[in-house]
């Protein structure tokens, strides 16, 4: 599994870099798929927090992995997300599509 991934049961993380452009969507779009593929990703979840940019092309990424999963009936969310990044998504409407989290709420242990 590459660098930027880590598989938990049924969900998938994926570490999203500092620029999510053109040339890392492509780059992830292959290996997230193959995993996606296998069938034991229920739940995808999307990691923004050391990213600072986000195109159009990330945005496609997400949407066409929340297009595979949804077949199955899987869920896809981004966490850590901050202010600019929310925006650009409220703007192309993925906040429409995927649950979006700007609390680092996943970092922390139940007491």
């Amino acid at each position: 599994m590459e660098k930027f991934m880590k598989k938990r049961g049924a969900m998938l993380i994926v570490y999203i870099p500092r620029e999510l452009d053109h040339h890392f969507a492509q780059q992830i779009t292959g290996a997230l798929d193959q995993e996606l593929e296998k069938g034991t990703v229920r739940q995808l979840v999307f990691d923004f927090s050391d990213t600072d940019f986000m195109d159009s092309s990330g945005i496609g990424m997400i949407m066409g992995r929340k297009r595979l999963l949804s077949y199955g009936g899987g869920t896809v969310s981004a966490i850590h997300v901050n202010d600019r990044i929310l925006r650009i998504m409220q703007l192309s409407g993925l906040c429409k599509h995927i649950e979006i989290s700007q609390e680092p709420v996943w970092n922390y242990r139940k007491r």
